[in-house]
């Protein structure tokens, strides 16, 4: 089953708690995160250790989990305006030399810089496992830049050997 990361955001949206308050609990060693970047990012199993300890309940329920995608969502509302989708996921690319890791985080990180539009509001975090020859790509945005994304990942993950 693939681990799920979490911003500090999305936990204290979760926990009902504010966005200092959870900032607090990772200095003092209470709640475990790995910095990602400039962004902390909190495993889905150690959240679960978080609440088991400090017996925290989570108070939004709203959100619709399946094994890989996380969606959060809000409705159309009064004045018709359009739904707004966030998707976070972990793409896990396995078989990738030191090499190949950089080949695609550079291509990766040249999307993310562009002024393309699709790529406003949305963060992507790259991790290569060099022993174990696997590469993490975690995506944060709209629908339309995971759509792109996990495109783009495709194409530069395809095997040129057909």
């Amino acid at each position: 089953m693939e681990e799920k990361f979490y911003t500090i955001d999305q936990i204290a949206e979760i926990l009902g708690m504010h966005h200092k308050t959870i900032r607090k609990f990772i200095t003092e060693g209470k709640l475990r995160a790995n910095k990602v970047g400039k962004q902390w990012r909190i495993s889905g199993h150690d959240l679960s250790i978080f609440m088991e300890n400090n017996n925290v309940k989570i108070s939004n329920k709203t959100e619709v989990e399946n094994e890989k995608i996380e969606f959060s969502t809000r409705n159309v509302d009064s004045n018709n305006r359009v739904n707004k989708i966030n998707i976070s996921t972990v793409v896990d690319v396995n078989e990738v030399d030191i090499d190949e890791y950089r080949r695609i985080s550079n291509m990766l990180l040249a999307v993310m810089n562009s002024k393309n539009s699709k790529m406003s509001n949305s963060t992507i975090n790259i991790k290569h496992y060099q022993n174990e020859r696997n590469l993490k790509v975690m995506l944060w945005g709209d629908t339309n830049f995971t759509k792109e994304m996990l495109d783009f990942i495709s194409m530069l993950t395809q095997n040129n050997d057909m």
